[in-house]
């Protein structure tokens, strides 16, 4: 009996995968394996930025030409990996210019900071609040004077997902 080695007609057609093409091995730290398993199942999409800036203040004359390409992934998201969205629902950080159904960029890598942005869990429930860290106290500060600050205490069940580190926000 033969074993191991080539046999005939063993394994998946060339091409027949899910990239519809032959591939080849390549060797990725195990660290960058998410990295790359999202930028092959991501699409980009590389949008034209232009050179000059636009005036907020007095207009100025318009400079007709490109720089580059943009591809708002690479801008807004620094380590894949640790990146998700969450689309917002309610007017509490309406004053740091956060409203609902915009689409927040949080960052589960980054360790929060007093006065971050960030994504919490009280007990059951995920909230997007101002955090405040002082005298030995957190409390999660919304940016709305129609709502009260949360005092984390000891008997709640209280984690930081995230810092929001972009707002999506579309006017139409």
């Amino acid at each position: 009996m033969i074993r191991g080695g080539k046999r005939s007609g063993a394994g998946r057609p060339k091409g027949s995968g899910k990239y519809g093409e032959e591939t080849i091995q390549v060797r990725i730290p195990r660290t960058r394996l998410t990295d790359v398993r999202e930028m092959l199942e991501g699409e980009t999409y590389e949008c034209p930025l232009f050179g000059a800036k636009v005036s907020a203040g007095i207009p100025f004359g318009v400079d007709d030409f490109q720089e580059e390409k943009l591809d708002l992934n690479r801008h807004l998201i620094r380590r894949p990996a640790s990146t998700f969205f969450v689309r917002v629902s309610g007017d509490s950080m309406i004053d740091a210019g956060i409203q609902s159904n915009d689409l927040l960029v949080i960052d589960r890598s980054v360790s929060a900071q007093h006065g971050d942005i960030v994504i919490a869990v009280i007990d059951t429930e995920v909230t997007v609040k101002r955090l405040h860290r002082g005298n030995g106290t957190v409390t999660l500060m919304p940016e709305n004077p129609k709502y009260d600050p949360i005092l984390i205490t000891d008997d709640m069940t209280f984690e930081l997902w995230g810092v929001v580190t972009s707002v999506i926000h579309q006017f139409r």
